[in-house]
């Protein structure tokens, strides 16, 4: 059999490299995509090498777990891994060296295993775990995903959900500082995340379409722009309150962020929390807690109250019908008197207009 070439890398725009080889005939393959040479040379030793060569490599969890970050990466954002490495860290520390064969036939410990996560980090670990060996199953590692077998990975219950008042919101933007004294109207009549908000420019606000386009986002203090074209990206109606707290930001022309950090850069959010958001609440004598996140829910519940649709608030929201109902499932239930109001009101009209009709046939 003719000698296997070693792989070659080659390095990509985005700064990455591209792992190539050549088989025993000749033909060029690639092997994904790898943050330095140093992993695409270990990952073609250790993997396309004996593949090649007729033998699969007797992976460990750890080494598995480094190959499978290493190619979702090219993908997926940097926080994204960082967030499945720490997850993935828990799993690691315990079965870390057992090979992956192995590891397939401890489910039952697994199931043991997973009763001693945190509690609230539960799922969120568990659900790392699965994520990667189900990889590992769809590249041949193994046969069946251990991690699947234990039985149902339960999330937690949601956190309660608190909403703000106008009067509270009023409060607490009465004890900001006049540069973010628009701030909680604003995401509670918009329902934007914070990291949306903070990343938010004036080219976004369509004051005549009263719309705000959701075109970036903020992530491990960087921005990040969001979807290649117009039609992908969110749109939010901006309601009265909404326009009205915009026309109460103070002007600037050192920045085209609506919500900037006091120079005119993009806002620190852990910084704004301490210096900014929990000084204004305690000294408003609001209900707490009072997180910055709770202006979001606020919108998702005057939007339920206001009889819009679980589907047209997801949309808008920028998530999932699931989420809401998760999140928000308590306050579906009291809007059932809502939706049986208007189905009364709507079964009325349709009567009344049949009347009509007949009406008009008599008189003719």
């Amino acid at each position: 059999m003719p000698a296997i070439q070693r792989g070659h890398v080659r390095k990509l725009p985005s700064g990455k490299v591209q792992l190539r080889y050549y088989d025993e005939d000749g033909i060029r393959h690639t092997a994904g995509v790898f943050a330095t040479r140093s992993a695409a040379f270990t990952h073609y030793r250790e993997v396309v090498e004996p593949q090649l060569l007729g033998v699969l490599p007797e992976l460990t969890l750890t080494r598995f777990a480094e190959m499978y970050l290493d190619r979702h990466a090219v993908s997926a954002r940097d926080r994204t891994i960082r967030t499945l490495r720490e997850r993935l860290a828990y799993a690691t520390r315990a079965y870390g060296d057992v090979p992956l064969r192995e590891l397939e036939r401890m489910a039952g410990e697994l199931a043991g295993w997973t009763t001693t996560l945190p509690e609230r980090s539960r799922y969120g670990i568990v659900q790392a775990l699965r994520q990667t060996l189900e990889a590992a199953v769809r590249w041949g590692y193994i046969d069946a995903n251990p991690a699947t077998l234990t039985g149902p990975n339960r999330q937690p219950s949601p956190r309660t959900v608190r909403t703000f008042t106008f009067a509270e919101l009023d409060a607490v933007a009465a004890e900001l500082s006049a540069r973010y004294r628009p701030l909680p109207s604003f995401a509670a009549a918009t329902g934007l995340r914070p990291e949306e908000w903070a990343a938010l420019e004036r080219r976004a606000i369509d004051r005549a379409a009263g719309i705000v386009t959701v075109c970036r986002t903020v992530s491990d203090g960087e921005l990040v722009e969001l979807g290649k074209t117009g039609g992908s990206l969110r749109q939010v109606p901006l309601s009265r309150r909404a326009l009205a707290a915009l026309d109460e930001l103070p002007p600037r022309l050192d920045t085209p962020l609506l919500f900037p950090a006091p120079a005119g850069g993009l806002l620190n959010l852990d910084n704004f929390r301490r210096r900014e958001w929990g000084i204004a609440v305690k000294a408003s004598g609001v209900r707490t807690p009072a997180r910055i996140y709770d202006l979001r829910s606020t919108f998702a519940s005057n939007g339920l109250a206001a009889g819009v649709t679980v589907f047209e608030l997801a949309r808008v929201m920028g998530t999932s019908v699931r989420m809401i109902e998760r999140h928000y499932g308590a306050l579906l239930d009291g809007a059932h008197a809502g939706i049986a109001d208007r189905l009364d009101a709507h079964d009325a009209e349709q009567a009344a207009s049949i009347a009509r009709h007949e009406l008009g046939h008599s008189e003719c």
